[in-house]
């Protein structure tokens, strides 16, 4: 297998002299945010985050992101949080692509490094913090969680995708495969993180067309996506969001493995009229 890489951003500020044309657009079916909007200026801080910026990404916005958020976070050394999330309904997964972060839930201590998962469940008081010598970059995939009745909530999970051995679509001969970090029968899940990889030449062969929300961030590579009705290309550090039903389908371009961190949520009813009584 070829040695991973996970791009992430680092920030910055344009020149005066850039043109101003990009990809970047919001329709009411998709979005596309190209790496390069990622600069200084469209930063976040966070309460109780020290040493900490973020990009915000996705978050609950009519005509948006309906089931989750997600942040590119950045923690300099020594920085972190002791309350790192606040809504005790909110589940997260942690994906880390640049230095290490340090995460401690349950009395345990996980280090975390390139390529590590991290599932943390709603109202669990983790922590994390950057004990490196160098910036730790990660992404913070947050949903709330929705218990059902007679499903216990997961319990935390940390893995590394070099731990994981990809599960190939069938009929493709492994150039189209998901890392899965959760067991897709495991009902008491409401969101999976996987990576998908397609190799040069592979192609998802028809318009997907379904119930679950998509964020998808470009780890490596380049391909074109079709979204909705528009075949885009996209590349490594770029985020697209798909609503419910958005088609889309791809192409992987090459010369190098096309992969991308990928939301979804699953494995509960459609809503009726609002939220689902506690």
């Amino acid at each position: 297998m070829n040695a991973r890489t996970y791009y992430a951003p680092h920030g910055g500020h344009p020149p005066q002299t850039q043109l101003l044309t990009d990809r970047a657009v919001l329709t009411d079916a998709y979005a596309l945010m190209p790496k390069g909007v990622m600069q200084d200026i469209v930063t976040s801080l966070l309460p109780f985050w020290e040493k900490t910026r973020c990009w915000i990404i996705a978050r609950p916005l009519s005509g948006f992101a309906e089931t989750f958020s997600q942040y590119i976070m950045e923690v300099e050394p020594g920085g972190g949080s002791d309350r790192a999330e606040l809504d005790e309904t909110a589940e997260g997964v942690l994906f880390i692509v640049e230095g290490e972060l340090t995460v401690e839930i349950a009395g345990e201590t996980h280090r975390m490094t390139p390529g590590g998962y991290a599932y943390l469940p709603p109202s669990s008081g983790w922590t994390a913090h950057n004990r490196g010598d160098a910036p730790a970059r990660f992404h913070w995939v947050r949903k709330a969680y929705e218990p059902v009745a007679g499903l216990d909530t997961p319990d935390p999970l940390f893995l590394n995708e070099a731990d994981v051995a990809p599960s190939p679509m069938p009929g493709t001969d492994g150039k189209w495969a998901t890392t899965r970090f959760v067991d897709p029968a495991d009902l008491r899940h409401d969101m999976h993180v996987t990576i998908v990889t397609l190799q040069p030449g592979a192609v998802i062969p028809f318009a997907e067309t379904h119930v679950m929300e998509h964020g998808l961030y470009v780890l490596e590579g380049k391909a074109v996506y079709r979204l909705n009705q528009d075949w885009v290309e996209v590349e490594a550090g770029d985020f697209m969001w798909l609503r419910a039903f958005c088609p889309q389908a791809c192409y992987a371009g090459g010369p190098g493995n096309f992969r991308y961190l990928l939301y979804k949520d699953v494995n509960r009813h459609a809503r009726l009229g609002g939220s689902f009584a506690r």
